[in-house]
């Protein structure tokens, strides 16, 4: 019998703090010769930089990437990164790139002076009028002991610096509380580059801001990239990807065009689940809103998550996403790099391959067919045991831990097939 090497748990290259023994267990596994390793991805480039990032994506896909290079690679996934690029480009890049976050940060500190200084607040700094706060609790986490007789004031503020210093006590709540089982968050330090990725971003990007949720999705950044400025550009990169989510109204939630996306795709493809679940009061599909919102951040353990990032992204990858990301900064300009370069089917992911194969005008994220296949997956059970919302809820949170990313992605690749297939016969 031919011996398989039984590849080493995701989560052992993320430490989990002794007492957590409650976290879900790690299902994938690294394994030689399957997962993407520094050989093979130092392999792909040519000597002057150029990535054939074709030769990687099938292996992201099947076995995901080794922790040792996945922040590297994640920045090519996100788009940090043109893969026809040189060192030499993407080092000039890079250093703009750290320079202006670093401008960035210094007009957050001017305008509060713990962002960058190691510590973090998480109790309101002003009121809702703009008036500095005399809160014992806030002025110890600004001044430590030494609290001076005249706390600062900065004198009038315009309501977008009102509105970022509003939320800085929100980030520092949510902060504390994010991946608190890994022994990384146990150093204040870490805690405290949070929460400045955290400010200087709802400061850059003032029509999202800051809503919970977001420190699941940067905490991965700033473990996987040293460099606090790349990691920051690596988090920006993704909620490229996401930030519709987050734009609410006071009528409606960001991710309700998701949900609304979700609900047809499901009429789709099990139109019998879809009709139980009206009849049950969640048409409106709610109940996904935290798989949507932290792609899936809670329903895996924190290695898994991961692995299910970047099979995600692997699948979606366009390589023009640098060029359209570089171009919407620009107001539009198209490049001259990019102008009349066509786009190699080669090296695009599979479910980008079969959205180009379909001429698909307004492509559905993959995140959408995941949440699909997990409920087409629980179709049954939600059919037969679930008689209202709350059992629904409770149906789908029983699937933490239980989940295997890898047939997750498998499931919807086969669902989303499945969803051109009908919409165009349709």
């Amino acid at each position: 019998m031919m011996w398989r090497d039984p590849g080493t748990p995701a989560d052992s290259y993320y430490e989990v703090r002794p007492e957590c023994n409650d976290v879900p267990e790690s299902k994938f596994r690294i394994k030689a010769g399957k997962t993407l390793s520094a050989r093979k991805w130092n392999a792909a480039f040519t000597p002057e930089g150029y990535l054939d990032i074709g030769k990687t994506l099938g292996r992201i896909q099947r076995g995901g990437i080794h922790p040792s290079i996945r922040g590297e690679v994640w920045e090519f996934l996100l788009g940090c990164y043109d893969p026809f690029s040189s060192h030499e480009e993407r080092q000039q890049i890079r250093q703009s790139r750290r320079v202006k976050y670093e401008i960035l940060k210094e007009v957050c500190k001017k305008m509060f002076p713990l962002i960058g200084s190691g510590k973090l607040v998480t109790a309101p700094i002003i009121s809702e009028d703009g008036k500095p706060t005399q809160d014992p609790i806030v002025l110890q986490q600004i001044y430590g002991f030494d609290i001076p007789k005249q706390p600062y004031d900065d004198g009038p503020m315009d309501k977008r610096e009102i509105n970022w210093k509003l939320t800085l006590h929100q980030i520092g709540l949510d902060v504390i509380r994010t991946d608190r089982t890994l022994k990384f968050f146990e150093k204040q330090e870490n805690l405290a580059k949070l929460w400045d990725m955290l400010s200087v971003y709802s400061w850059f990007d003032s029509d999202v801001g800051y809503c919970q949720g977001m420190s699941d999705l940067c905490s991965p950044m700033i473990i996987l990239l040293e460099n606090e400025a790349d990691a920051f550009w690596c988090f920006e990169r993704l909620m490229r990807k996401l930030r519709g989510n987050f734009r609410g109204t006071d009528r409606s939630v960001g991710v309700e065009s998701q949900l609304t996306n979700l609900a047809s795709v499901t009429q789709v493809i099990d139109p019998k689940l879809h009709q139980h679940l009206e009849t049950l009061g969640g048409g409106d599909y709610l109940f996904a809103v935290r798989m949507l919102m932290v792609l899936f951040r809670r329903e895996f353990s924190f290695g898994d998550s991961l692995y299910l990032w970047e099979m995600m992204w692997a699948l979606e990858y366009d390589p023009d996403l640098f060029f359209v990301y570089e171009e919407a900064e620009s107001g539009g300009e198209k490049s001259d790099v990019s102008r009349g370069k066509g786009k190699s089917r080669r090296q695009c992911g599979k479910f980008e391959r079969e959205n180009m194969k379909n001429k698909c005008a307004a492509p559905l994220p993959i995140s959408v067919f995941l949440v699909a296949s997990v409920l087409k997956d629980k179709s049954d059970k939600l059919l037969t045991e679930a008689r209202g919302l709350d059992d629904v809820v409770q149906i789908l949170n029983d699937i933490t831990g239980s989940i295997d990313a890898r047939k997750a992605c498998t499931g919807a690749m086969k669902l989303h097939k499945k969803y051109l297939k009908k919409a165009k016969n349709a």
